[in-house]
């Protein structure tokens, strides 16, 4: 594994505030910003908006106090703003805005540091409002810099034996709600709940997209025959939580679907 690349663009940072949210990307930066910065050079922010999943929260503290990595919560407030709980097709963009307006007011307290992120070269070409906000802030991506797609982060990730090398993308809940549909805190909590009904049934990579009073489930396309078993207790659990119906995809998972209105293109990375 040849660390020189990514060894020599931290030798350039005078300091590191991370946007952490727990996933392989910015879990990797976090960790080589501890790596090669120090634990007193760097800190890893998360924002505990209400699109996070609960249970992705606790596993990002969890990873920083596992790995010695200083850690910061913090409240963003992306759901007061319209232009972000109105869903329009940029809606990731309002999202980043606020999130890095956060941390670059975190310079004043570290003065010179720079704001990382966790995109790497496949997010360049996907569909993702959230860079031009980024490109704003000046962010700036280490792993993108070095030319290093997910292939390469997930085994860099597993070269320093992280956990997490090998967890699913697990983007924000505000991505199960169709563009034009408000996002609220009631339906963000019903679709992290439908996912964990989901999930107990043994299909650990899900989607369940919010249509209103419908819930439609996905899963991977070759677990798809394995939904007969366990149909009745996933739509019983759903319905338990405020839905009137539920659909199963019979197309399966297929990451960003709700991009699809925006691109007309049968599959985009992301969401």
């Amino acid at each position: 594994m040849n660390l020189n690349p990514i060894r020599d663009w931290f030798a350039e940072c005078p300091g590191a505030l991370i946007a952490f949210s727990g996933g392989v990307d910015s879990s990797l930066v976090a960790y080589l910003a501890k790596y090669f910065l120090g634990e007193e050079r760097m800190l890893a922010v998360i924002s505990a908006s209400p699109s996070l999943k609960l249970s992705d929260l606790d596993e990002a503290k969890a990873f920083a106090h596992r790995h010695g990595i200083p850690v910061r919560v913090i409240a963003t407030k992306e759901m007061e703003n319209p232009n972000y709980f109105q869903n329009p097709t940029n809606r990731c963009y309002y999202c980043k805005h606020t999130l890095y307006d956060e941390l670059v007011a975190l310079g004043e307290e570290f003065s010179g540091w720079w704001v990382l992120n966790g995109t790497n070269t496949e997010d360049l070409g996907d569909y993702r409002p959230g860079l031009r906000a980024a490109e704003e802030f000046a962010v700036r991506s280490p792993l993108a810099d070095v030319d290093m797609d997910k292939s390469g982060v997930r085994q860099l990730a597993e070269h320093f034996n992280l956990k997490c090398w090998d967890k699913p993308a697990s983007p924000c809940l505000s991505s199960r709600i169709p563009y034009g549909e408000q996002i609220t805190v009631e339906k963000l909590r019903q679709v992290e709940a439908a996912e964990a009904v989901v999930k107990k049934a043994g299909f650990h990579i899900n989607r369940v997209r919010h249509f209103g009073d419908k819930a439609r489930v996905e899963v991977p396309a070759d677990q798809t025959k394995d939904l007969h078993l366990s149909k009745e207790a996933i739509r019983s659990g759903i319905l338990a939580l405020g839905f009137t119906e539920v659909e199963f995809d019979d197309e399966g998972f297929v990451s960003g679907k709700l991009n699809r209105v925006i691109l007309g293109t049968s599959f985009i990375a992301g969401k």
